[in-house]
């Protein structure tokens, strides 16, 4: 099966004038073609970029850089993927923060870190705090912003209604794909 070379979202995310509208469409495509057994490598790979740059940002936002630590389980594969993506939707400012942050999660001890990703993340964590930084809440970069246009500026990036992303998904892999 060949790589599927287009980044899909819905009109009406596209019509609503939300930033994180186009990055749910996104999201939610993604999500609809995994549901379907499409391997990762068959994924667009700057559409998978958003997706994993979003669940970045949406785990810095809600509980600082600790949070996003934690819950991603410290991926080394992951940690490139975001650091490539903010390299190419051009946050400069994120891509220091990210990498410095990255070296203070690196002087902490295997033990230190495994410990603090088999925890509990809540109540007393040295780790969780020694982590966080709020320096993210005060770049004048504004991410979602910033990938959102990256994705309506891709050369491969089309926007169609429901029914027929799931017209082009079905055709993609090959059968009818369940509605909900």
């Amino acid at each position: 099966m060949e790589e599927f070379g287009r980044i899909i979202v819905s009109e009406t995310a596209m019509n609503s004038g939300n930033a994180q509208d186009i990055i749910n469409s996104n999201i939610s495509v993604i999500n609809l073609m995994r549901e379907e057994k499409v391997d990762d490598d068959l994924i667009h790979e700057d559409a998978l970029m958003s997706y994993y740059l979003d669940f970045y940002t949406q785990q810095y936002a809600a509980g600082n850089f600790s949070q996003f630590v934690y819950n991603s389980g410290w991926n080394k594969e992951l940690n490139e993927l975001i650091e490539e993506g903010l390299a190419l939707i051009g946050a400069e400012k994120h891509l220091q923060l990210f990498q410095s942050q990255s070296k203070r999660v690196k002087l902490l001890s295997t033990v230190k870190i495994a410990k603090f990703l088999k925890g509990k993340f809540e109540g007393v964590n040295p780790t969780r705090d020694l982590l966080n930084n709020n320096a993210f809440f005060a770049l004048d970069e504004n991410l979602t912003e910033m990938n959102a246009n990256f994705l309506k500026n891709h050369p491969d990036f089309e926007v169609l209604p429901v029914d027929e992303i799931f017209s082009v998904l079905e055709e993609f892999v090959g059968h009818e794909i369940k509605r909900a």
